[in-house]
């Protein structure tokens, strides 16, 4: 059995990782350009918090007896951002190499047969995650992520996951780009306050178009970088079954607010896990569970404590 047909089949949601930017920045006192974490692979001192962080939440996957999705540093990683992070297509090409052997060699020294470790591609917005700056066809979309994912395919990730999506063209493109190499993909929606996608469609709206233009390719859709009561109501409807991650913030201030913010928000991780612990009754086929902006072990250990023990 492969690594993605036991997350698909698990019983138990398996944890991610939580929001390494926010906590490289503001724990760490790392400068992370633009937002993007694949600097820490640049240096031993940033090697050493991703191992650090990451073998925190691989314990947690070990002690909760279910396996861990291992992200690779590479959100800001597309050709969306490679202007402003001063990079071309080849050293675009490069770092998202970089970042999936050392997540191969951080899986190496953990899985074991007990402990399956699925190193998932992560693929950012092209613009800002918070706003929509400039909206892209899906054919655009696919074009300016294609060096992304045509890297993470021939680094050899199991999965990638589209995280952060504002508005449905984005994601379509995104998960033709990795069905060309017959990639298992995964489509993550970010929601403002009111639990509606950026670009004021409604949640189960924009998967619903993102199935019907992609045949339905995604393995499952996530929500992430909102807190749980900002979408909560919104997780009933009709496409609830196609839910199958949460990756929340936080803090419980909308995405204007973060943006101003110059000051960790970390909230409060024991009603973080409490939250958490609802999700199962809306979403019946939940099968990832980590943290986004603000969040860390404190937050995902609650969620996985309430979740666990349920299971």
């Amino acid at each position: 059995m492969t690594r993605i047909d036991r997350l698909m089949t698990t019983s138990r949601p398996w944890p991610a990782d939580a929001g390494l930017e926010t906590f490289a920045i503001f724990n760490e006192g790392r400068d992370l350009p633009q937002f993007a974490s694949f600097v820490l692979l640049e240096d031993a001192d940033g090697r050493g918090i991703l191992d650090r962080w990451f073998t925190t939440f691989v314990d947690m996957a070990r002690a909760g007896g279910t396996g861990f999705v291992l992200d690779t540093a590479t959100w800001r990683a597309n050709m969306g951002w490679a202007g402003a992070l001063g990079l071309d297509e080849a050293g675009i090409a490069r770092i998202n190499a970089e970042a999936v052997r050392w997540a191969r060699a951080f899986r190496d020294r953990h899985e074991t047969a007990e402990l399956p470790v699925l190193v998932n591609g992560v693929v950012g917005p092209s613009g800002d995650g918070y706003r929509i700056d400039a909206a892209r066809s899906a054919a655009e979309a696919e074009a300016v992520h294609a060096t992304q994912i045509d890297a993470l395919a021939a680094a050899g990730v199991d999965m990638v996951t589209s995280v952060t999506m504002t508005y449905p063209d984005e994601a379509i493109g995104i998960a033709r780009a990795a069905k060309r190499h017959g990639l298992p993909h995964v489509i993550s929606f970010t929601v403002e306050t009111d639990g509606r996608v950026v670009s004021g469609m409604s949640l189960h709206e924009a998967i619903a178009a993102v199935e019907a233009a992609t045949d339905g390719s995604p393995l499952f859709y996530m929500v992430n970088c909102a807190h749980p009561t900002h979408f909560g109501t919104a997780l009933p409807g009709p496409m609830r079954d196609r839910i199958g991650g949460i990756r929340a913030n936080a803090s419980r201030l909308s995405h204007a607010e973060l943006d101003e913010a110059t000051e960790l928000d970390d909230g409060d991780p024991a009603e973080f896990g409490t939250l958490y612990a609802e999700f199962p009754r809306v979403l019946p086929k939940l099968r990832i569970i980590g943290g986004c902006c603000g969040t860390d072990h404190r937050h995902v250990g609650a969620a996985c404590g309430h979740l666990h023990r349920a299971a």
